[in-house]
This record gives C-alpha cells, structure tokens and sequence, in this order.
C-alpha cells in the first residue's frame, strides 16, 4: 500500500506584464494620417506582387493591414479631436 501523498499548494501566478511598444506608441503620439499611409505602402506594394500559393496569404494580409490602417485613422482622428478639444478649453 502506498502512503498518501501530501498535496502540494498550486503555485502562485504571477501578473504578466504590462506589454509595452515604446516605438509604436511615439509613432502614433505625433504620425500624421499621410504618415500612416506611407508607413503600409511598401508592404502593400510587396503583397501584391505575391504569385502561386503564397497569394492568397497576401491577400489576407493586406485585408489585415487595410483593417490596421483604418484603426490608426480612427485613433488619429481621435487624438485631433481630443487636442483640439483641450485648445478650445484654455
């Protein structure tokens, strides 16, 4: 017969940390929208060069990017807006 086995706590998780993009985050704090636009251009270029199999990875990578795009507008418009609001204010 085996001797009961001691139950060992279950071990603590610790917090993940906090994910930090420094070089995104600058970007977008001072990017303008002909900024955003320049920055996806090359890589849709490159996509749509894609032939055979890999095409139609590319095309849904250049539907992500479009999508990625078009939350930097948003977040963009967001941020004028804000600044614009706090200009009015003062």
């Amino acid at each position: 017969m085996r001797p009961p086995s001691k139950q060992q706590p279950a071990p603590v998780a610790e917090p993940l940390p906090t994910p930090s993009f420094p070089a995104i985050e600058s970007f977008i704090e001072t990017a303008t929208a002909e900024e955003v636009r320049s920055l996806f251009t090359p890589v849709k270029n490159e996509l749509a060069n894609l032939k055979g199999p890999k095409a139609e990875h590319a095309k849904k990578i250049h539907a992500a990017i479009s999508r990625a795009e078009e939350l930097l507008g948003v977040l963009l418009e967001t941020r004028e807006r804000l600044v614009a609001e706090a200009k009015g204010r003062k």
